[in-house]
């Protein structure tokens, strides 16, 4: 099967109302060429769940300044005053998860669980319209799965079966989210022959990807 495809057909495929998980943290790791792309259609109404909110002008703030974003759920916002500006005007539903919190739902929801019992957020606001459970005689929150339709993800190296090679931090969430979408795609800073990756150095199989898209270095 050939995965490789150009960004413009990529993005053809994102819908309005779409779900998209972005891996990267403050922007490194973060599929810019995709973003970049998705910003010349005229796609809307998106719920991006990610680490943070990006900055003006970066990462997922592109999305968020050019108004494609109706919902975002990620751990914090407080290095992007556009961000914060459309949450207080109401433009912009913002759904704050405690970093860890948001990292575990991802993974249950790549994993195919239905939840998973956390004592963050007991006691605080965080707790409010969810399932307080008692083990032991300690109280914890159900935190439901995250999933979405479609991952953009960055690759350091990645080969043509779609093999994920990452490079240092670059690995942030996008491992977690390759196990979490319906359609995952990656950006390949370098693109190799098949077999070329050595195998211990794989971290996201190729099984989990669907689509590669030739980015170039970031």
């Amino acid at each position: 099967m050939n995965k490789l495809i150009s960004k413009k057909d990529f993005v053809a495929k994102v819908f309005d109302g779409a779900s998209i998980m972005v891996g990267g943290f403050m922007n490194i790791g973060t599929a810019e060429e995709i973003i970049d792309e998705l910003l010349k259609t005229d796609v809307k109404d998106l719920t991006i769940i990610c680490n943070d909110a990006g900055l003006p002008g970066k990462g997922v703030g592109k999305l968020i300044d050019a108004g494609k974003v109706k919902k975002l759920i990620a751990s914090h916002i407080g290095l992007n005053p556009i961000a914060g500006q459309k949450m207080t005007e109401g433009s912009m539903i913002v759904d704050l998860v405690p970093q860890g919190t948001l990292a575990e739902r991802i993974r249950a929801g790549g994993a195919g669980l239905g939840g998973f019992l956390t004592p963050t957020g007991i006691g605080t606001i965080v707790e409010e319209g969810k399932e307080v459970l008692e083990v032991d005689g300690k109280k914890y929150l159900l935190e439901k799965p995250l999933k979405a339709d479609f991952a953009f993800l960055l690759g350091h190296v990645v080969d043509k079966k779609g093999n994920i090679l990452y490079n240092k931090t670059i690995r942030n969430f996008n491992p977690l989210m390759a196990t979490a979408c319906e359609h995952v795609v990656v950006q390949a800073r370098k693109i190799v022959e098949a077999g070329d990756i050595n195998p211990d150095h794989i971290v996201t199989p190729h099984i989990f990807v669907d689509y590669i898209v030739e980015g170039g270095k970031q």
